[in-house]
């Protein structure tokens, strides 16, 4: 599609603020006004229309497609968005563990158990560890301090930890990406421990190489994402 505006402006307007494309409100594929809660976030959609070119490049939307999953399918079922979430708990990549005296055991333990503890401190839950590969579901109580947790994040704030939850596999680093002052990279490394210890021992493949940069790169966008939502 060619480029059909040349203004991009970020206005206040009732509910928030939303981007202006030649006096225009943008608007979501559900077709509702893409109002989003600060000017911060705003402005961050606001450059993705500036830095188009002649041709528009919808892949280059990343932060606009973030913001339209939030209004188009959070807002629609947050019961859904947050009962997907919760499905990342039982089988989160923090809790499965290699045996106690492998190589990589000792990795998983130094990155993923202060983590883990972070956040039962935070939840006041208990998390279940597994050794091995037998599976073992998280209790109850945990799942309501989890879903408790996810019902006092607001639309953007859940879009925003679907992203990050899926590409780390891990309910738990989702979480961690929220907080203030949260390491995007070092929270990615920690998604990618195995994977990353597999590379150091067998030596890494471009294609894996690359598919590794595209992941830290959506999230580290992510967490962008999730900053700017502060105001």
């Amino acid at each position: 599609m060619r480029r059909f505006y040349k203004d991009v402006s970020a206005e206040p307007v009732d509910g928030g603020w939303q981007v202006m494309l030649d006096g225009s409100g943008i608007k979501s594929p559900g077709r509702a006004a893409q109002i989003v809660p600060t000017e911060r976030l705003a402005l961050l959609l606001a450059e993705e229309w500036r830095a188009q070119g002649e041709e528009i490049d919808p892949r280059s939307f990343v932060f606009r497609d973030m913001a339209d999953y939030a209004i188009d399918v959070v807002r629609k079922d947050r019961a859904d968005t947050i009962a997907k979430l919760l499905k990342f708990s039982q089988t989160d990549t923090l809790c499965y563990r290699g045996n106690p005296g492998d190589p990589l055991f000792q990795r998983q333990e130094e990155l993923w158990e202060p983590l883990l503890q972070r956040c039962e401190a935070r939840l006041g839950i208990t998390f279940s560890r597994v050794s091995g590969i037998m599976y073992d579901p998280q209790g109850a109580a945990t799942l309501e301090g989890l879903r408790e947790a996810l019902e006092t994040l607001d639309d953007f704030a859940l879009a925003a930890l679907q992203t990050l939850t899926s590409i780390a596999a891990s309910l738990v680093i989702g979480l961690e990406a929220l907080e203030d002052g949260a390491d995007g990279e070092a929270l990615f490394a920690a998604a990618n421990a195995e994977e990353d210890w597999q590379a150091e021992k067998w030596g890494w493949d471009w294609e894996a190489e690359e598919r590794r940069k595209l992941r830290l790169e959506a999230f580290t966008m992510a967490g962008e994402f999730v900053k700017v939502l502060k105001g």
